[in-house]
């Protein structure tokens, strides 16, 4: 069952944020729901194949579409460190490249993990941004997938005292905290 919300975007809260928003690289709202919504159709029938159950809901969020896949018995979507949802999220983009001609930013979530990962990454980056702020030192954390990395600079650059950059080539790419 594919369920729809649209949460709108505010461009001038999104500018008052620091955020550079020009209307030529900002999708509309209209053609990012549709990306949602082509995701949606192509993960619905996905499920149907595996024979899995699941409620998706369609989002817009930001200027991001997203979609989210709730139910019971889907960790096998998720996969070994969110290495099966990586991929799926992958898929969905192409179904929707291939439907609209546009590359989409989509953000996929299945069973919750992205929203429970983001939390987890949270408190890792608070507690090395105490560590690197209290010892002076540079801390090198593990390699992490692209969504994974943005998760902890966001607290990282919300967080006085402390700085963040990435490292390495993939799958090997890390965050490097450092005092500022």
């Amino acid at each position: 069952m594919v369920q729809t919300r649209l949460i709108t975007s505010d461009r001038d809260e999104l500018a008052n944020m620091g955020a550079t928003v020009r209307e030529d690289e900002v999708a509309s709202e209209d053609d990012l729901f549709e990306q949602s919504e082509v995701a949606a159709d192509y993960l619905e029938g996905l499920l149907d194949i595996l024979d899995l159950d699941g409620d998706i809901d369609e989002l817009v969020v930001g200027d991001r579409p997203q979609v989210e896949i709730v139910g019971e018995d889907l960790g096998g979507l998720v996969g070994p460190k969110g290495q099966t949802l990586e991929a799926l999220q992958e898929l969905a983009r192409l179904a929707v490249y291939r439907k609209t001609g546009d590359h989409s930013r989509l953000m996929l979530d299945i069973g919750g993990y992205r929203a429970g990962r983001r939390k987890k990454l949270a408190e890792l980056a608070e507690k090395t941004a105490k560590k690197v702020i209290e010892s002076g030192e540079v801390v090198k954390l593990d390699p992490m997938s692209a969504f994974e990395r943005k998760c902890v600079h966001d607290v990282i650059n919300a967080t006085d005292g402390v700085q963040s950059e990435s490292e390495g080539a993939e799958p090997r790419r890390r965050v490097v905290v450092k005092p500022e």
